[in-house]
């Protein structure tokens, strides 16, 4: 195996992290010692695979340089001398505690940065031991953290973005990863093993303590715990991974841009079917209300959605054959050079739809995506992620492995996006588990999802009968778990357009940290029976009245200057994707 050469400055802040290769217990690398300015030039000539940097530095070099996933030094709180002396925090604010008040994110103070294959698996995975060497030889302050979570992603992004923004430069808070191949991450989480039998009581208390939840053990609460007991247990883990009384909300607009699709899901009241015109390779709806909206309808929508305070449009349709990729790359180069919207648009199924529609590969569609502006993926499209209930409901739906791929290919390229659940399609607890453990692999190896949503299916109107429970008590019954199975996602969103307000404001004392959108627009649930609906106002006296203090945030849940105490938004329909 080759020797990877470091830069690396010195520091009381970042020794755990070089311990195991300074006391010559982990292998394989030099270190380079030098000041800040001397370790970034290394890096950028070429002389050393990696570089410890402050993320302020990393985010003002101009160069194509990725950070090591799983590893950072973070901060939650100002560290006392001399640690404090040693993060650099200017241009964005005086004090570390200021900057965690502003954004509602960490500060996430040093990275590893490297260029694209600077090493490989074995390589990041033997940095991760060293860490662990070096947590284990001393204390850890508190306030400070040594990971690179989803949360931890959020605050290294918006960082990035500030910087860039007070230097001039116009360019997105995108993070890209080093891919250091498939498997877990460089300080994986295991789940105790399954042996020695726990009794309910004790399985709750350990997750709400943070211990990671086996599928076996995740499979017994889903069956045996009392509703109110997991629901504590899920409350106890929210006021862990979010201290303090703040609920979060974004005001956002679902703007479905055609409703002609060929998929056919049988659970969906939206779509119209489409047909092949003779002697031509374009396709028709075969009803007279299917649509391609018009950029005069469009501009329409997204002008009110900005004079109503929205700070994003969630962008979503059917699987349109003759929309081809230059279509959405016209539409998104047009959306950003003439609206201040972020752009969380287009579902897996449609990313993969234009993979196969163009001959391209996922990555290549998603770069050509990002060039021309796309902000964040939607985790629409999941329903369950099992194979055997995608066959019954959506049997001409991308797979649950190409789901997962098109998250994948995202999160490497930076994007951050969401992840869901639908549930009330006759399957049973194993697959709702088989779901939640996907979503967990993929988390673990990219830090990728900002947070989990699940609501039941709307049948009103559709093809797919109900026959299963979609009762508050089963909603809220796998809200609480996903809270405790899903340890590594850090938002849960309620859904209060499906479910209603009421059910909505219980679900924050289900582990639930975030009440959604107050949408100006929704065209899919909604024609399947979810017809509830708040104003921006009205989700701040929901979250008020439940206990909590409102903040409005943007799709990485950054808190927004300024927002708090909204005007009389009104949304026409309800219900997300995203």
């Amino acid at each position: 195996m080759s020797v990877v050469a470091l830069a690396v400055p010195r520091r009381l802040t970042t020794r755990p992290l070089t311990f195991g290769i300074e006391h010559e217990r982990v292998a394989g690398f030099t270190l380079a010692w030098g000041e800040v300015d001397a370790c970034a030039e290394r890096l950028v000539a070429g002389s050393v695979a990696l570089a410890l940097l402050p993320s302020t530095c990393y985010a003002a070099l101009a160069e194509d340089l990725r950070i090591l996933p799983g590893i950072a030094v973070t901060m939650l709180a100002t560290p006392q001398s001399p640690l404090a002396e040693e993060q650099v925090l200017d241009p964005l604010a005086t004090t570390i505690d200021e900057w965690c008040a502003r954004t509602g994110l960490p500060f996430v103070s040093w990275v590893w940065v490297g260029r694209p294959g600077a090493i490989d698996r074995v390589q990041a995975e033997a940095l991760g031991r060293s860490l662990e060497l070096g947590r284990a030889a001393g204390g850890q302050e508190a306030g400070l953290a040594y990971r690179l979570g989803g949360q931890e992603l959020s605050g290294l992004a918006a960082l990035v973005e500030e910087v860039r923004t007070l230097g001039g430069v116009r360019q997105r808070g995108l993070v890209r990863l080093l891919d250091c191949g498939d498997g877990p991450p460089a300080l994986p989480r295991s789940a105790r093993p399954g042996a020695v039998a726990r009794s309910t009581d004790a399985l709750l208390a350990d997750a709400a303590s943070g211990e990671r939840l086996s599928p076996e053990d995740g499979l017994r609460l889903y069956h045996t715990a009392a509703l109110l007991d997991l629901g504590r247990a899920a409350d106890l883990r929210r006021q862990a991974l979010h201290p303090g009384d703040v609920v979060t909300y974004i005001i956002d607009r679902n703007v479905n841009y055609t409703n002609l699709c060929v998929t056919a899901c049988k659970f969906c009241n939206f779509y119209r079917p489409v047909a092949r015109v003779a002697h031509g390779g374009a396709y028709a709806a075969k009803s007279r209300d299917g649509y391609t909206l018009s950029y005069a309808e469009l501009a329409r929508k997204l002008q009110e959605t900005v004079d109503l305070g929205g700070v994003q449009v969630l962008l979503q349709g059917g699987v349109n054959p003759n929309l081809r990729l230059s279509y959405y790359e016209e539409l998104f180069r047009w959306v950003k050079a003439n609206f201040p919207l972020a752009l969380h648009a287009l579902s897996p199924e449609e990313v993969s739809f234009i993979a196969k529609l163009e001959g391209l590969s996922l990555a290549q569609v998603l770069e050509r995506l990002v060039a021309a502006g796309l902000d964040s993926l939607p985790g629409g499209g999941a329903e369950i992620l099992d194979d055997e209930i995608r066959d019954l409901i959506s049997p001409l739906k991308c797979r649950t492995d190409t789901w997962l791929a098109v998250m994948r290919e995202a999160h490497a390229l930076g994007l951050r996006t969401t992840s869901t659940l639908v549930f009330g399609f006759g399957e049973e607890g194993r697959h709702v588990l088989a779901h939640l453990e996907r979503l967990r692999a993929l988390q673990d190896v990219t830090s990728g999802f900002t947070a989990f949503i699940c609501w039941p299916f709307q049948a009103e109107g559709t093809r797919l009968k109900l026959h299963d429970d979609t009762t508050a008590h089963r909603y809220l019954r796998t809200f609480a778990l996903a809270r405790l199975y899903l340890d590594n996602i850090p938002n849960l969103q309620v859904s209060w357009p499906t479910m209603g307000p009421a059910l909505g404001q219980i679900a924050l004392r289900f582990g639930g940290n975030d009440f959604g959108s107050a949408m100006i627009e929704e065209n899919v649930v909604s024609q399947a029976g979810a017809v509830f609906t708040l104003s921006a106002a009205g989700i701040e006296r929901c979250i008020g009245a439940a206990g909590f203090a409102p903040r409005r945030r943007n799709m990485r849940y950054q808190f927004l200057s300024g927002a708090g105490s909204s005007a009389g938004l009104v949304s026409s329909a309800a219900g997300s994707a995203g």
